[in-house]
This record gives C-alpha cells, sequence and structure tokens, in this order.
C-alpha cells in the first residue's frame, strides 16, 4: 500500500501532519544536523516578541511524573532578528512550511510582531500565542477570555496576509467559546493547546523548585486532555485545527487527526527525544497499513 501522509492546512500543503511545536525546536536550523528537515510538514518557530527577552530566572525547567514543567518565560532575540536572520536561514536548509509563532503584552505589539512576521517571505503561517503561562501582564491573560482573545484575532487579521492560527490556552472552563470568538473575529485557524499551569515544591528547601514559582506543565500526562479539547473544537468551529500537548507517539498523531485536527504539533518529546518527529514519521506508514488507512486527511475529525 502507497501512503498519501500529506494535508492541506488553508491552502498550504504539508507532506505531513508532524510540526514541531514552538519553544521545543528552537529556529530549526540548531536541528538541521540531527536529520533532513525537510521531512517534517511544517516547524512553528520559537515564541518572539517585539524586544529581545532574557526570560524569567532560573531554575526554569522541572520534572514531574509524565511530562515537564518550564518557565521559561518567552526567551528570543525579538521580531526584526527573527524576520531578518532566523527565518532566512532556515529557509536555506528547509522548503515546508515555516510558521511564525508571535507572543505580545499588548493589541499594539501583537500587530506589530505580527505584520512584520507577514511581510517575511520565507514565513508562510503565523501562529498568535495568547496562551503562555509563564509571563506575567501579557501571554495567557489575553487567551483565557472570550473578548480578549477576539480583540488579538482582530487586530492581527488587519495587517496580516498570511493565514492566522491562534494558539489557545487550555486553562480555561470553556475553551469552545473562546474558540468561538476567535473565528468569529477572522481566525483562519486554531492551535490547541498550550501548556496547563502547574507547580512543584522542593520539599526539603520548602520552596518552589521554580524561580517562577509556577510554569507551563506538558508531555504526555496532558495528552488525554488536550485530545478532549482538539475533539471539542474541531466540532464546534469550521476553521482548520493544529493539535498539540503531550504528542509522543504515531498513535498520538493519528488520535489527534481522527479527533479533527488537519496537523500535529509535537512538543515537549521534542525536549526529551530530539529525534522524536522523525521516529514518529518512521512509525506512521506501518500504522496506517495496520488502520488500512491510505490517506491521513481522510481520517480528519472521523470520530
Amino acid at each position: 500500500m502507497v501512503n498519501d501522509l500529506s494535508v492541506t492546512l488553508c491552502g498550504l500543503h504539508l507532506r505531513n501532519p508532524v510540526i514541531p511545536a514552538s519553544g521545543t525546536f528552537g529556529f530549526g536550523v540548531e536541528l538541521s544536523d540531527c536529520f533532513d528537515l525537510n521531512r517534517l510538514g511544517g516547524i512553528s518557530l520559537k515564541g518572539t516578541t517585539r524586544e529581545a527577552r532574557y526570560g524569567n530566572p532560573t531554575p526554569r525547567i522541572a520534572e514531574a511524573p509524565a511530562g515537564m514543567l518550564n518557565a521559561v518565560g518567552l526567551e528570543n532575540p525579538g521580531i526584526d532578528v527573527l524576520v531578518r536572520e532566523k527565518a532566512p536561514a532556515l529557509r536555506k536548509c528547509y522548503g515546508g512550511c515555516i510558521i511564525a509563532n508571535i507572543s505580545g503584552f499588548s493589541l499594539e505589539e501583537y500587530a506589530e510582531c505580527c505584520a512584520k512576521a507577514s511581510d517575511c517571505p520565507e514565513i508562510d503561517l503565523i501562529e498568535v500565542n495568547v496562551s503562555c503561562p509563564n509571563v506575567h501582564a501579557g501571554g495567557m491573560t489575553f487567551g483565557t477570555d472570550p473578548h480578549s482573545a477576539a480583540a488579538v484575532t482582530r487586530a492581527v487579521k488587519a495587517v496580516c496576509r498570511k493565514p492566522v492560527f491562534i494558539k489557545l490556552s487550555p486553562n480555561v472552563t470553556d475553551i469552545v467559546a473562546i474558540a468561538r470568538a476567535c473565528e468569529d473575529a477572522g481566525a483562519d485557524g486554531l492551535t490547541l493547546v498550550n501548556t496547563f499551569l502547574g507547580m512543584r515544591i522542593d520539599i526539603r528547601r520548602r520552596q518552589p523548585v521554580l524561580a517562577n514559582k509556577t510554569g507551563g506543565f506538558s508531555g504526555p500526562a496532558i495528552f488525554p486532555i488536550a485530545l478532549r479539547m482538539v475533539w471539542q473544537v474541531a466540532h464546534a468551529c469550521s476553521i482548520p485545527v493544529m493539535g498539540c500537548g503531550g504528542v509522543a507517539t504515531a498513535r498520538d498523531v493519528v488520535e489527534m487527526m481522527m479527533a479533527g485536527a488537519t496537523a500535529v504539533e509535537v512538543g515537549a518529546e521534542n525536549l526529551r527525544n530530539p529525534l522524536a518527529c522523525p521516529e514518529i514519521l518512521d512509525a506512521l506508514p506501518e500504522l496506517m497499513d495496520e488502520l488500512n488507512i491510505n490517506r491521513l486527511q481522510d481520517i480528519i475529525g472521523t470520530v
């Protein structure tokens, strides 16, 4: 059986649905010596803000059963470096979909950064992060209220010529309400979910393990919850979804797609195993044969 792993995302042809999630794959070039990046359907670049950020103080990584906590705090070189250096450098060795992940602390910052990303010829799609739990006075504060999420969406769509996906926070009571608000405001697609807010305590020091006290919890432990949210949103909205959250295996990719995801982002597993994505791609054809799947595109939203 000849397996067709390709998918179409907002008119963009992806050779497969597997995409390293933002913050787990640097700016792509860093992993170019590990394997052929052109095997990937897309790459979501490290989250970027208007100004360079050094992130939160250390320690900012903590282990947890079946996952990890991070409070990196959007360390990045700033939007101008992204469009002038990082994206062009990646394009020299990668021909697939390049996704800019943009964060901000105001509507104006979101709009300014997204406009610059949209004007960058090497960037194909904009992923707007309204869901980072590791920064103060920004990030997740925009993604936990439908009106605020819609306002960011409208501001960004007004200045972007390329597809805009809004990355949603799972730290909400009703993720469908926020997803619908973003869709109504003009979003071309949705990415979900970002990390869950979590914490670890050093019982000997009687202090939080993370200097930031709390951080984003990711890894296999969150997969069933992320899958449920993808399923809810994909059935409630008509725009495409990129599923993310605890994805570590080919089976996870298939489950996400059956739940309604057109593409699937692999996050924390990349930090544990830099070869996670090519290993998933190696395993997908055999799993497709086992399940009598000829085209991955055909299983999207079948559950």
